[in-house]
Protein backbone atom coordinates (compact mmCIF):
# COMPACT_ATOMS: atom_id res chain seq x y z
CA UNK A 1 0.00 0.00 0.00
CA UNK A 2 1.27 3.46 -0.85
CA UNK A 3 -0.25 7.42 -1.61
CA UNK A 4 -1.28 6.54 -4.76
CA UNK A 5 -3.69 3.34 -4.16
CA UNK A 6 -5.37 4.65 -0.78
CA UNK A 7 -9.03 4.65 -1.04
CA UNK A 8 -11.61 4.96 1.13
CA UNK A 9 -13.56 1.61 2.56
CA UNK A 10 -16.23 0.19 0.74
CA UNK A 11 -19.84 2.14 1.54
CA UNK A 12 -18.38 4.52 3.12
CA UNK A 13 -18.74 7.07 0.64
CA UNK A 14 -21.76 8.32 -1.48
CA UNK A 15 -22.26 10.59 -4.30
CA UNK A 16 -23.34 13.86 -3.68
CA UNK A 17 -26.92 14.80 -4.53
CA UNK A 18 -26.75 17.41 -7.49
CA UNK A 19 -30.43 18.91 -7.29
CA UNK A 20 -31.91 21.23 -9.93
CA UNK A 21 -29.60 20.13 -13.05
CA UNK A 22 -32.21 19.34 -15.26
CA UNK A 23 -35.34 16.84 -15.84
CA UNK A 24 -32.70 13.77 -16.97
CA UNK A 25 -31.17 14.01 -13.17
CA UNK A 26 -34.50 12.99 -11.74
CA UNK A 27 -33.68 15.68 -9.61
CA UNK A 28 -34.73 18.63 -11.63
CA UNK A 29 -37.80 20.86 -11.60
CA UNK A 30 -38.89 21.10 -7.83
CA UNK A 31 -35.57 20.15 -6.79
CA UNK A 32 -36.80 17.49 -4.36
CA UNK A 33 -38.62 20.20 -2.00
CA UNK A 34 -42.01 19.10 -3.63
CA UNK A 35 -44.97 21.60 -4.92
CA UNK A 36 -45.44 25.14 -3.59
CA UNK A 37 -45.72 26.03 0.21
CA UNK A 38 -43.63 28.12 1.99
CA UNK A 39 -40.93 25.13 2.29
CA UNK A 40 -40.71 24.92 -1.58
CA UNK A 41 -39.26 29.02 -1.37
CA UNK A 42 -36.01 30.64 -1.05
CA UNK A 43 -35.29 32.27 2.30
CA UNK A 44 -37.37 29.64 4.01
CA UNK A 45 -36.50 28.73 7.35
CA UNK A 46 -38.76 27.50 9.97
CA UNK A 47 -39.01 29.65 12.99
CA UNK A 48 -38.77 28.55 16.76
CA UNK A 49 -42.24 27.86 17.58
CA UNK A 50 -44.21 27.82 14.17
CA UNK A 51 -47.14 25.90 14.08
CA UNK A 52 -48.16 26.75 10.37
CA UNK A 53 -50.28 29.59 11.26
CA UNK A 54 -52.30 28.40 13.76
CA UNK A 55 -52.01 30.33 16.73
CA UNK A 56 -48.51 28.85 18.71
CA UNK A 57 -48.73 27.14 22.00
CA UNK A 58 -46.32 30.07 23.55
CA UNK A 59 -48.92 32.57 22.94
CA UNK A 60 -51.96 30.55 23.70
CA UNK A 61 -51.39 29.61 27.24
CA UNK A 62 -51.31 32.31 29.40
CA UNK A 63 -48.27 33.96 31.83
CA UNK A 64 -48.29 33.83 35.30
CA UNK A 65 -45.76 33.93 37.97
CA UNK A 66 -41.99 34.13 38.11
CA UNK A 67 -38.96 33.09 38.72
CA UNK A 68 -37.02 34.35 41.69
CA UNK A 69 -33.51 35.13 40.62
CA UNK A 70 -32.17 35.53 44.31
CA UNK A 71 -33.91 32.48 45.63
CA UNK A 72 -31.42 29.75 47.73
CA UNK A 73 -31.82 26.06 47.77
CA UNK A 74 -31.49 24.04 50.38
CA UNK A 75 -31.30 20.55 50.66
CA UNK A 76 -32.44 19.61 54.19
CA UNK A 77 -31.44 16.75 56.71
CA UNK A 78 -32.96 16.07 59.87
CA UNK A 79 -31.77 16.12 63.11
CA UNK A 80 -32.54 12.25 63.50
CA UNK A 81 -30.79 11.62 59.92
CA UNK A 82 -27.64 13.70 61.62
CA UNK A 83 -27.82 11.25 64.66
CA UNK A 84 -28.15 8.03 62.40
CA UNK A 85 -25.40 8.71 60.33
CA UNK A 86 -23.04 9.79 63.69
CA UNK A 87 -23.97 6.69 64.96
CA UNK A 88 -22.67 4.57 62.21
CA UNK A 89 -19.35 6.39 61.49
CA UNK A 90 -18.49 7.42 65.16
CA UNK A 91 -18.65 11.03 64.47
CA UNK A 92 -18.12 13.78 67.18
CA UNK A 93 -18.35 16.56 64.77
CA UNK A 94 -20.64 16.13 61.38
CA UNK A 95 -19.85 18.57 58.51
CA UNK A 96 -20.27 19.06 54.35
CA UNK A 97 -17.83 16.17 53.92
CA UNK A 98 -19.46 13.77 55.64
CA UNK A 99 -23.00 14.23 54.30
CA UNK A 100 -21.48 13.78 50.70
CA UNK A 101 -19.83 10.35 51.49
CA UNK A 102 -22.99 9.22 53.11
CA UNK A 103 -24.93 10.36 49.89
CA UNK A 104 -27.25 12.66 51.31
CA UNK A 105 -25.90 15.73 48.86
CA UNK A 106 -23.91 16.26 46.14
CA UNK A 107 -21.30 18.77 46.63
CA UNK A 108 -22.29 21.38 45.03
CA UNK A 109 -25.44 21.92 47.33
CA UNK A 110 -26.48 23.41 50.35
CA UNK A 111 -27.65 22.15 53.65
CA UNK A 112 -30.31 23.43 56.19
CA UNK A 113 -30.04 21.17 58.73
CA UNK A 114 -34.14 21.41 60.55
CA UNK A 115 -34.97 20.48 63.72
CA UNK A 116 -36.77 16.42 62.93
CA UNK A 117 -36.29 14.14 65.53
CA UNK A 118 -34.02 14.64 68.24
CA UNK A 119 -29.64 14.35 69.38
CA UNK A 120 -28.64 11.87 71.77
CA UNK A 121 -24.93 12.62 71.76
CA UNK A 122 -23.08 15.68 71.76
CA UNK A 123 -22.37 16.81 68.15
CA UNK A 124 -20.79 20.09 66.45
CA UNK A 125 -22.30 19.73 62.96
CA UNK A 126 -21.59 22.27 59.97
CA UNK A 127 -23.90 23.06 57.97
CA UNK A 128 -25.01 26.32 55.52
CA UNK A 129 -28.05 27.28 57.28
CA UNK A 130 -29.95 25.56 60.58
CA UNK A 131 -33.59 26.46 61.77
CA UNK A 132 -33.85 27.90 64.98
CA UNK A 133 -35.34 23.83 66.89
CA UNK A 134 -32.26 22.48 64.89
CA UNK A 135 -30.21 25.23 66.79
CA UNK A 136 -31.90 24.96 70.26
CA UNK A 137 -31.77 20.65 69.97
CA UNK A 138 -28.03 20.62 69.40
CA UNK A 139 -27.22 23.02 71.79
CA UNK A 140 -29.46 20.92 74.21
CA UNK A 141 -27.05 18.09 74.25
CA UNK A 142 -24.30 20.51 74.44
CA UNK A 143 -23.25 20.81 70.68
CA UNK A 144 -22.50 23.61 68.58
CA UNK A 145 -24.33 24.48 65.47
CA UNK A 146 -21.61 25.97 63.49
CA UNK A 147 -23.10 28.19 59.94
CA UNK A 148 -20.66 27.89 57.10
Amino acid sequence: MNLSNLKPAEGSTKTRKRVGRGAGSGLGGTSTRGHKGAKSRSGYSKKIGFEGGQMPLQRRVPKFGFKNINRVEYKAINLETIQKLAEAKNLTKVGMNDFIEAGYISSNQLVKVLGNGSLTTKLDVEANAFSKSAVAAIEAVGGNAVKL
